[in-house]
C-alpha cells in the first residue's frame, strides 16, 4: 500500500457478507473525493452489533472477491490482526502512526453518521480525519450538531457522497438464496457463500457449525 502523501478512504464494516452497496460506496468515494485508494477494513470484533456468522478468513475472502479487478480498492486487515473489540479510533490512530504522510477520510453510511457520537472517543475521530457519508434508504444525511462542530474545530470536513441510496443490507443477504442473493452480492461472492454453506440452515450438516 503506497501512502506517501496519499489520500485514503477508510471503509470499515463487518462485511458479513460484503454486498453491492459496499462496493458502490467505495467507488463513489474514490471518484467523488479524488482519493488515491479506498481501504476496506473488515472488523475483528464489532462492538455495536450481534456476533458475526462468517469467520475472519471467510469475510476477508468474500471481500477480496467483491473488489477483484477494482482499481485502487484494497483490503486493510489491521482490525483482524488486533485482538479485542474493534474500535474505529484505535484503527485511525494505528494507521496514522504507520502512514504519517497519508490523509485519511472515514467513509460511513447515513445511519452511522447519525449515530457516530455514540462511538468510543468520537471527538478524537473528528479531530483526526475527514468524514464522508453516503445516503441510505430511510436515513436523512444529517450529522449531529456536535459532530459538525468537532470536525470544524479540528480543521476537518464532512463530505456528502453523490451516490444513489441502495436498499441493500448484509441482513438481507444472509437470508437470501439463488437469484435473490445474486441481486445483492456479485456472482463470485454468491458462489463462495453457497460453496461454504454460509448463512444457511444446513451449515451444521456440512461441518460449518
Amino acid at each position: 500500500m503506497a501512502t506517501s502523501a496519499a489520500r485514503i478512504g477508510l471503509l470499515g464494516g463487518s462485511f458479513d457478507p460484503p454486498h453491492r452497496a459496499h462496493l458502490e460506496l467505495a467507488r463513489s468515494a474514490l471518484h467523488a473525493l479524488r482519493l488515491d485508494a479506498v481501504w476496506l477494513i473488515p472488523a475483528g470484533q464489532p462492538w455495536q452489533r450481534a456476533p458475526l456468522q462468517a469467520d475472519a478468513a471467510q469475510r476477508r475472502a468474500m471481500l477480496a472477491l467483491l473488489i477483484a479487478g477494482e482499481p485502487n480498492l484494497e483490503i486493510c486487515a489491521i482490525e483482524l490482526e488486533r485482538s479485542g473489540p474493534s474500535y474505529t479510533i484505535d484503527t485511525v490512530r494505528d494507521l496514522q502512526q504507520r502512514h504519517p504522510d497519508a490523509a485519511f477520510t472515514l467513509l460511513v453510511g447515513a445511519d452511522q453518521l447519525a449515530n457516530l457520537t455514540s462511538w468510543r472517543d468520537w471527538q478524537a475521530i473528528a479531530a483526526a480525519v475527514d468524514i464522508a457519508a453516503a445516503p441510505r434508504p430511510g436515513h436523512a444525511l444529517q450529522a449531529p450538531t456536535a459532530l459538525r462542530a468537532a470536525l470544524a474545530d479540528g480543521g476537518h470536513q464532512l463530505h456528502a457522497l453523490p451516490m444513489t441510496p441502495l436498499p441493500l443490507s448484509a441482513t438481507a443477504a444472509r437470508a437470501a438464496r439463488g437469484d435473490a442473493l445474486r441481486a445483492l452480492v456479485p456472482e463470485a461472492v454468491a458462489r463462495y457463500i453457497e460453496h461454504h454453506h454460509l448463512y444457511s440452515t444446513d451449515r451444521k450438516l456440512h461441518g460449518h457449525s
